[in-house]
């Protein structure tokens, strides 16, 4: 994960987009929603997270396999039918003397109706999501000390943490201003209960 410092010019544009002068132009282009191949480096994903273009290379098959699990059991055991998107961009309250966040989770989870996803823009606001996942890749602290405070002073009810490196699984809930009034944390291989709109336990045993 690269990640490249706002400087003083980088700011939103007068469509709620963000641009960065510095930016390699190359290699993303996130005002657009889409990214090209970097310089050797394959495909990254570019967010804008608290003043920071934070680009990250594309996640490896045991990301992608805890990601299929969630998205499977959402599917087949939601109390309420529910969509998942994977790497949707969502527009959330920037920090203080920054601009507007631009942050696209690994998972993001909705109620099925009223279909929030269709017709979206790459970057659409974050209200009626329900949940976003992450799963820890090349720079886990982000994971787990900024995207919780991004994810909060977007209102999102639900952020859902799964780290590899610790080998555990995190559930925030109750947003208040930047931070969560609660979370749980759990080994990997326990299930961790959800509550509404999911309301049934998530299986982590093949998460290891």
């Amino acid at each position: 994960m690269v990640v490249v410092p706002h400087g003083p010019r980088g700011d939103t544009d007068g469509r709620g987009e963000f641009s960065d002068p510095h930016a390699p132009s190359r290699d993303v282009d996130v005002a657009a929603g889409s990214s090209e191949p970097g310089r050797g480096n394959g495909t990254r994903r570019a967010e804008l997270i608290e003043g920071e273009l934070v680009l990250t290379p594309l996640p490896d098959g045991s990301h992608a396999h805890c990601l299929g699990l969630i998205a499977s059991q959402m599917h087949s055991h939601s109390r309420t039918a529910v969509d998942f998107s994977g790497n949707k961009g969502l527009k959330l309250s920037g920090a203080a003397a920054c601009p507007q966040d631009h942050v696209i989770p690994d998972g993001t989870l909705a109620p099925a109706e009223p279909r929030l996803y269709r017709g979206a823009d790459p970057w659409m606001p974050c209200e009626g999501v329900a949940l976003v996942v992450e799963v820890t890749w090349t720079r886990p602290e982000i994971d787990r000390e900024t995207k919780p405070r991004c994810y909060a002073r977007g209102g999102i009810p639900l952020y859902l943490l799964v780290d590899r490196e610790a080998s555990s699984i995190t559930l925030f809930s109750t947003p208040e201003g930047d931070d969560h009034r609660e979370q749980r944390t759990l080994p990997l291989g326990e299930p961790l209960p959800l509550p509404a709109p999911f309301a049934f336990d998530l299986d982590t045993a093949d998460f290891l």
